[in-house]
């Protein structure tokens, strides 16, 4: 005490020691609050959310009631409905005043309630039926109020983490700004990137990728192969379409998903046909939202649907790039996914999914192959 105080002040000090020291019971009662605010401070759930803030970065400050004015959120929902109440309070707290479309694609699990409920008064439009996600997109973006200028294409189970979509808007409103399609970091729930900018399918770029790890190539060229883990933003080929910004009239005009697909590999399609259009696309870092990822056609499929996938992918390259370019890829996605078999096999990791990815593509190959 004598420490901490002058000399003459150290008594009070020394009394309250004392008096903690000579009486058991308050002795006891005080370490037991210590102890549980050590507790509330150390837990681990507490920690992993630090972590996961820090992972995120500062968040920007909190949005207006103004934000989100002229943009719009189109949404397709199908068995949605706790995916879609965590979008919609998001968009609540961050863009306000943007306008929310809702379409439901045969949801039987309370979805179309959820969608009415909101405050924000969503326009909701009701499929009646499982009409596939490039159709429900395409009715939802036809139904946006003649002032909307910007519109995303959002999955239901993407969160805002901030207003941060606004300035993707702002970009496409800049006076003399290309006509582009923007895309934003997409983070895992943990704060990890996922995987959400792709380089063009049978390029160099992929090849590279095929035979070499992207985490052992040097930092400027794995970022030319991953452009999703660019500082900076960058042209990309295209953009998993779990949320794409671009201007209202571009999107109409590009359609923007092909209808004749029911599900997956539409992303890919909007991409290539738009490029050839002349419309880039841009992965766009400094904006960010958070992606659970696949939840109603990972249910719907028990699991990941790798034929399908594998599938859909031929399919699109084929039919936007030719025959000789969708060979070249179906080679470049087989040597990639063995060499990360291998990898993985070797680190003593599972392999399943690298393994069922390779054998799909083989399969769609040789499917391909025999309709032809």
């Amino acid at each position: 005490c004598g420490r901490l105080y002058p000399p003459g002040d150290a008594a009070p000090a020394a009394r309250a020691l004392a008096e903690v020291a000579g009486d058991p019971d308050l002795a006891a009662a005080m370490g037991r609050a210590g102890w549980a605010r050590a507790g509330e401070h150390l837990r681990l759930e507490t920690s992993l959310e630090r972590w996961r803030a820090a992972a995120r970065g500062p968040a920007p400050p909190a949005a207006d009631d103004r934000a989100g004015a002229g943009l719009a959120l189109v949404t397709v929902t199908h068995d949605s409905a706790e995916e879609l109440g965590r979008l919609l309070a998001s968009v609540t707290r961050h863009l306000p005043a943007a306008q929310v479309v809702v379409v439901d694609s045969g949801s039987s699990d309370g979805s179309l309630a959820v969608a009415r409920a909101w405050a924000g008064e969503a326009i909701v439009i009701d499929l009646g039926a499982n009409e596939g996600f490039g159709r429900g997109t395409n009715r939802g973006l036809a139904a946006l109020d003649a002032g909307i200028d910007v519109a995303v294409l959002v999955n239901p189970d993407v969160e805002l983490v901030d207003a941060s979509l606004e300035s993707l808007a702002a970009e496409l409103r800049r006076p003399g700004a290309p006509d582009r399609l923007l895309a934003p970091v997409v983070l895992h729930p943990d704060g990890r990137r996922q995987d959400s900018a792709q380089p063009g399918p049978a390029t160099a770029i992929q090849g590279l990728r095929a035979l070499v790890p992207p985490a052992a190539l040097p930092g400027p060229v794995r970022r030319r192969v991953e452009p999703f883990r660019a500082a900076a933003p960058r042209r990309v080929a295209w953009a998993v379409g779990c949320c794409v910004v671009g201007r209202t009239a571009t999107l109409r005009r590009l359609g923007p998903f092909d209808e004749r697909a029911f599900l997956y590999a539409e992303d890919l399609d909007l991409g290539l046909r738009a490029g050839a259009a002349g419309v880039e696309t841009w992965f766009m870092p400094g904006a960010r939202i958070v992606h659970r990822e696949a939840h109603s056609s990972a249910r719907a499929f028990d699991g990941e649907p790798v034929d399908l996938l594998a599938r859909r992918r031929r399919a699109v390259v084929a039919e936007r790039l030719g025959p000789r370019r969708a060979a070249l890829d179906d080679w470049l996605q087989m040597a990639t996914f063995a060499d990360r078999l291998a990898l993985r096999r070797v680190l003593g990791r599972d392999a399943g999914r690298e393994r069922a990815q390779l054998a799909a593509t083989w399969r769609a190959r040789r499917a391909a192959r025999r309709a032809a």
